[in-house]
């Protein structure tokens, strides 16, 4: 039997979960400038971002990496489980990495590779949905946080084809109730918000 997505969807069934070859590269350029909106939404929930250590699990081409080390965040760094995305977000934030301020690697949602209680803030936009499992990734994200630091996790909006079914939903924000105590749930004009803190 094939190994599925805690949604239930098949691994590998979504082009955009793992982008590979040639037609990832093409995946992530189409990432960068339909999730753009998202992600703008998503720094300014993240504020105040200036001073903070900033981990973005999913990065993608680097869009968010981007905008956090713009917003004046001490360190930034980006994990993602596909190599063309990371070599993306590595060329689009080329001036950043070179500095130190931004660091990116392969890593996923339940292994970041990150220290424990390194970050302040963790975020990850429109990959939740493509976790093998939901309550790794949400201990992993709780793990690395350090005590008074946030989380926010973002999906596709009511409105977007993408949309969670409504136990989907549920099911993101019970797994994060889990290991937070509390989740505030929020919509803004393109996305759900999951908020947490440590």
């Amino acid at each position: 039997m094939a190994r599925r997505l805690w949604t239930g969807e098949p691994v590998g069934a979504n082009p955009f979960a793992l982008p590979r070859g040639p037609a990832g590269l093409a995946a992530g350029w189409i990432l960068a400038r339909t999730n753009r909106r998202q992600q703008h939404e998503v720094i300014r929930a993240l504020a105040p971002v200036a001073g903070r250590r900033v981990l973005e699990v999913g990065c993608g081409p680097g869009v968010l990496i981007g905008l956090a080390a713009d917003a004046g965040a001490e360190a930034v760094a980006g994990v993602d489980p596909s190599r063309e995305m990371v070599a993306m977000a590595r060329r689009r934030n080329a001036a950043a990495v070179r500095s130190g301020r931004v660091r990116l690697h392969r890593g996923s949602a339940a292994a970041t590779g990150a220290a424990d209680a390194e970050f302040d803030l963790v975020v990850t936009v429109n990959t939740v949905a493509m976790w093998p499992f939901l309550d790794d990734g949400a201990a992993e994200l709780h793990r690395v946080l350090r005590p008074g630091g946030r989380a926010v996790v973002s999906w596709h909006g009511a409105r977007s084809r993408f949309a969670l079914r409504a136990d989907e939903d549920a099911a993101v924000a019970a797994a994060l109730r889990r290991r937070f105590g509390t989740v505030r749930r929020r919509e803004t004009e393109t996305a759900v918000l999951f908020e947490a803190a440590t």
